[in-house]
């Protein structure tokens, strides 16, 4: 372990990821598995993505903002599965401490501009099912571009705050992230740092990025459910609802994700369920959202035939 002195104190200049070492039988496997899921994640991406931009039926604000999510997909799946991959295969786990940072602040603004891209696309939604007739009006070009860019801005501002109150934090020893990739937690508390301030400034920037939008996300939904009962016709409502039963599904799965890393209590004894957790969240979402687009939206399904 390589490390710099600093005044009386010997200053960590990388980290050890144990990742899933704990399993040593079963490392060709995960390779395996990781590195399929991240080739299916990037082209099933990718192909969404394409549709979006080649296809002129598809040229609408519902699928530039899943042309966006696609986007934001590949980068948030990029930012830990190739250097885990690349782990694997070399057997070396060692990351520098701008390397850390720098993948935490890709991997944590990404996921708060996730929850803000999920609260526009529910906005979108809500607009159309119940202001079928402002719908244009509202949700115009540049309404759009902002919206969009707002997203983008406001997770990667968040983001850029905590990482930068990080790179103040002085880390002694121990330097081994008892996890696969540079998570707030596991590598806040390896500083001999006070680190009170900055679990608190990032508890309220969390809650500002993930409280709000749900609560926004589920509103929308309250009343798109609202109208939708309301039409007369079942196949009316099935047309409404089938518009925003994808979203609702990957809402549902994001959320559902989140709340189980990040929520639930999870004792120090199970401590690689937990890594098992995190995977669902950061590699599996990625992997499902665009097969819950291509195989439950019919307009999707039109453009790939």
């Amino acid at each position: 372990m390589r490390r710099a002195e600093q005044g009386n104190e010997t200053a960590v200049v990388e980290f050890i990821i144990l990742g899933f070492q704990s399993i040593p039988e079963v490392q060709f496997i995960l390779f395996l598995m990781f590195l399929v899921t991240y080739i299916t994640t990037v082209l099933g991406n990718l192909l969404i993505m394409m549709l979006v931009v080649t296809d002129h039926h598809l040229h609408n604000p519902m699928f530039f903002f899943l042309g966006n999510l696609s986007l934001l997909e590949t980068c948030y799946t990029s930012t830990i599965l190739p250097r885990m991959l690349a782990s694997f295969l070399t057997n070396k786990y060692v990351i520098s401490l701008s390397g850390c940072f720098l993948q935490y602040f890709f991997f944590t603004g990404l996921a708060g501009a996730e929850c803000c891209l999920l609260t526009v696309m529910s906005y979108d939604r809500y607009i159309a099912i119940c202001k079928p007739l402002h719908y244009t009006a509202i949700m115009n070009g540049r309404c759009c571009l902002q919206l969009a860019g707002g997203s983008w801005a406001n997770g990667l501002l968040a983001s850029a705050i905590v990482t930068s109150l990080m790179q103040q934090l002085t880390f002694c020893g121990p330097n081994e992230i008892d996890h696969f990739f540079c998570d707030f937690m596991p590598v806040v508390k390896l500083s001999c740092s006070d680190t009170h301030w900055i679990k608190l400034v990032t508890f309220i920037l969390a809650s500002l990025l993930t409280l709000p939008p749900f609560l926004l996300t589920l509103i929308s939904y309250v009343y798109i459910s609202n109208t939708v009962l309301r039409i007369p016709s079942s196949t009316g409502r099935h047309k409404a609802f089938s518009t925003c039963s994808s979203h609702l599904t990957v809402v549902t799965l994001f959320y559902g994700a989140l709340i189980v890393v990040y929520l639930v209590p999870k004792p120090n004894t199970l401590a690689d369920l937990s890594k098992v957790f995190s995977v669902c969240y950061t590699v599996l979402t990625p992997l499902v959202n665009p097969l819950i687009y291509s195989l439950r939206n019919n307009n999707i399904k039109k453009a790939l035939r």
